[in-house]
């Protein structure tokens, strides 16, 4: 038996435990598991640290992101370059630490939008921010502004977002100093933050990528007037490039994406 989980707090709610066990059904690893795992903020590495061999692969999502990047034995460069991991990955120095959501963000973006991206508007600022961010900059965009309750909280993902080689010039001002006339807006925040004003602030904007897949369809994708990308894209790419990294395997996307739209859509019967 291989072992995979997903660990965060909450973790209840995550699709990633559907979407990798139909991704292993799909290719007859019938000895692999996955599961969610609450693990709260400070206790990563003591959990990592108490698992057996069996363990091959580990998701990570919030809290516990910017946890797993000092934890990690190895790094990749946009691991590194996000100050976030999200996956690590059993290997002989211990576990290596990867950045998938910056490349599934990428993938999930070109999708559904083929048109330039030259600036974004980023609601919210944690990590997940900076992982959408950078792959927007990675995409072309010159300019990236974070709108965030308090600017100075935001300090970590600015300046993670700041050193992309591209060099984009990067601000944050305060969500209701939102003036949404960007080619992306990401939204990274709740959906009961998403108010009636800040929602017609963003109404226009040609691409909205809603990052989270409950609660949904959020205030802003009920507005949303352009092309919508949905937190169920960027899960179901990020998650691809995990699952290749555990199994050794190329993963069968569609599967995995199907599994994924039928278990939102048993939620929400």
């Amino acid at each position: 038996m291989m072992r995979c989980a997903v660990l965060g707090d909450p973790v209840a709610h995550s699709l990633s435990p559907v979407l990798h066990a139909a991704g292993y059904a799909e290719v007859g690893l019938e000895d692999w598991s996955y599961d969610a795992v609450r693990v709260p903020a400070g206790s990563l590495a003591g959990f990592v640290a108490d698992l057996d061999p069996t363990w091959r692969g580990i998701s990570v999502t919030a809290p516990l992101k910017r946890e797993a990047l000092a934890f990690a034995s190895t790094v990749t460069g946009r691991a590194r370059l996000a100050g976030a991991v999200n996956t690590l990955v059993r290997d002989e120095t211990g576990w290596a630490g990867d950045n998938t959501d910056l490349p599934g963000a990428q993938a999930a973006i070109r999708e559904r939008y083929a048109g330039p991206v030259r600036s974004a508007l980023i609601l919210g600022g944690g990590a997940t921010a900076a992982s959408v961010g950078l792959a927007l900059a990675e995409l072309g965009a010159s300019a990236l502004t974070l709108a965030v309750r308090e600017p100075r909280r935001a300090a970590e993902t600015v300046a993670a977002l700041a050193t992309h080689p591209s060099a984009p010039v990067v601000d944050a001002v305060r969500l209701e100093d939102v003036r949404a006339s960007a080619d992306v807006v990401v939204s990274t925040i709740p959906a009961d933050a998403q108010t009636p004003d800040l929602v017609a602030r963003c109404a226009d904007a040609p691409v909205l990528f809603e990052v989270t897949y409950n609660a949904w369809p959020t205030p802003l994708v009920d507005a949303a007037t352009g092309v919508v990308v949905s937190g169920l894209d960027l899960l179901v790419h990020q998650a691809v490039l995990q699952f290749e990294q555990f199994t050794g395997r190329p993963a069968p996307l569609e599967a995995m994406r199907l599994a994924g739209l039928a278990a939102l859509a048993a939620r929400a019967q």
